[in-house]
């Protein structure tokens, strides 16, 4: 692949490719989460987007409020929460990426394991919303891990192919 020196970058394209990857990426993700669940049951009943919400003030009746899907309820805030981290990181990927091709190294996978690490092994567990990382169980490391290497990989390729044919020449 050869790399051009400084192209400009179009930031409305660049947005909008990591929007729909980020869309994209997080039904993957959600996916992925349904065959290798990071979480048991219990610690399922309250997950980490419900927790850092309430942590924040927002009570339990919203964090676990639900909508019915052919006759599932399916926690609607989680979603928004879950759609909101991934689109964010999917256009800040792509806005970054742009000009800073070494980023895209291994096609996100790295990028997406440092968020796992920063987030799951970090973030989160210094803010008490998941147990240490060492208090986790290696099922949620091995979900999460993985997880965030095919979450990143699907922001990487889609991104990547809708900025290519958002700024395509006519």
């Amino acid at each position: 692949m050869k790399l051009n020196k400084r192209q400009k970058t179009d930031l409305h394209a660049a947005i909008k490719a990591g929007l729909a990857a980020g869309i994209i990426s997080g039904l993957v993700k959600l996916g992925w989460e349904n065959i290798l669940p990071p979480r048991t049951a219990q610690r399922d009943a309250t997950n980490p987007p419900q927790k850092l919400l309430q942590q924040f003030g927002v009570p339990e009746k919203v964090t676990h409020a639900t909508y019915t899907y052919s006759g599932h309820k399916l926690p609607w805030v989680s979603y928004l929460m879950h759609f909101g981290f991934s689109t964010s990181f999917a256009i800040i990927y792509e806005v970054l990426t742009q000009n800073r091709r070494y980023l895209r190294f291994t096609s996100g996978t790295i990028f997406g394991l440092a968020i796992w690490v920063a987030f799951h092994i970090g973030i989160m567990p210094m803010m008490k919303t998941v147990p240490s990382a060492s208090d986790q169980p290696t099922e949620e490391h091995i979900s999460e891990a993985l997880g965030h290497i095919a979450w990143m990989w699907t922001n990487d390729i889609v991104g990547r192919e809708l900025y290519r044919r958002l700024t395509a020449k006519k």
